[in-house]
């Protein structure tokens, strides 16, 4: 089992910065998470490479 990854994102609604925990035993997901300061949702898309280094896409639901 892989340990979880914390990534840094900016709140497409209220431009707080947020931190989230990634799972890289996964390569591609999609999911939603509701921000820790607005409780808006947001999508989030992430992505792993060869090495294992995230790439996280934050998204406002509607957009």
């Amino acid at each position: 089992m892989s340990a979880l990854d914390s990534v840094l994102i900016q709140c497409p609604y209220c431009w707080e910065t947020l931190e989230i925990s990634v799972d890289p035993s996964v390569a591609e997901q999609e999911y939603v998470e509701d921000c820790q300061v607005c409780c808006q949702p947001i999508v989030l898309t992430v992505t792993f490479n060869e090495q294992l280094t995230p790439t996280v896409q934050a998204r406002a639901e509607n957009d």
